[in-house]
């Protein structure tokens, strides 16, 4: 499955907008004395990415009262107006939006979401669950028989992390015993 792009964006232009919001990054002339590079792309729609997330989060969280719904709804209308209407495609978008949720739910410093606090792994266990069972459906669209046990066997892993995840978080407000404690005895 390919993501419908008309009109690849070149560095400069993701640039350009980034400048057009404030959020450029500093770009060292020594380093780039010909401005972003094709090799920087990527990098600059993160940023971009980045930018727009903070002020959607910012501008839902202001609009939470009574109008709330009409600006996620517009929120949505909007992106439906740039993904279009085809489902391969939006699902493809929010398999790579769940991706990076996973990610940015680990520490950076530390990103093995076994050492993550309790209730930051039972989230990544979730989001990581969502990502797979929609692989499954994907692999499920395209007819890979094969290819959808291999992604149920993941879900069904990432289900019993999500459930220890639960369990710890139990643990920690005191609704449940720790299993090693269970198991000492």
């Amino acid at each position: 499955m390919s993501i419908r792009r008309v009109n690849p964006v070149g560095p400069d232009a993701i640039y350009r907008a980034l400048a057009a919001l404030g959020a450029a990054p500093v770009m060292d002339p020594e380093l780039w004395p010909n401005g972003p590079q094709d090799d920087d792309r990527a990098r600059l729609l993160g940023c971009l990415l980045a930018k727009t997330e903070l002020e959607l989060a910012a501008t839902t969280r202001t609009s939470a009262g009574e109008n709330g719904l009409a600006v996620l709804g517009d929120v949505y209308m909007g992106w439906m107006d740039e993904v279009g209407p085809d489902r391969d495609t939006a699902l493809a978008v929010l398999v790579s939006r769940l991706e990076r949720t996973a990610v940015h739910l680990l520490d950076p410093e530390d990103p093995d979401a076994e050492n993550a606090p309790p209730g930051q792994f039972t989230a990544w266990a979730a989001v990581v669950t969502a990502v797979t069972a929609l692989g499954a459906h994907m692999h499920a669209q395209d007819g890979d028989v094969e290819g959808v046990r291999r992604a149920l066997g993941r879900v069904e892993s990432c289900i019993i992390q999500l459930l220890q995840g639960v369990h710890d978080l139990r643990v920690v407000i005191g609704d449940a015993d720790d299993d090693e404690d269970e198991s000492e005895d």
